[in-house]
């Protein structure tokens, strides 16, 4: 499954929700502390984007947009029933 995001560096605390209307159609929005310096801010973003999802930190992947706020971001699944549970808890705070 690959997700669409909107990473907003230099937050002052780490949330995720909301969507932003991205390159790649309807991005999730994820505000992260870490500045956008040497990639800390796509690293801060896929951990936040895991723990949102509920997936360990190592199924979830940068696609394209390292050096972009807007970033895709691959997230690995096992099953099918896995994957319909994640489209399900991604619309939810994508769409409120």
């Amino acid at each position: 499954m690959v997700v669409a995001v909107r990473v907003k560096p230099g937050a002052s605390r780490t949330r995720i929700g909301g969507c932003h209307p991205g390159p790649q159609g309807p991005a999730l929005i994820v505000a992260v502390t870490a500045p956008a310096v040497d990639g800390r801010a796509t690293e801060a973003a896929r951990h936040a984007l895991a723990t949102a999802l509920e997936v360990p930190t190592r199924r979830v992947t940068l696609r394209a947009g390292a050096a972009s706020r807007d970033k895709l971001f691959r997230v690995d699944t096992v099953s099918t029933d896995e994957a319909e549970a994640l489209a399900a808890r991604l619309r939810r705070l994508r769409d409120g």
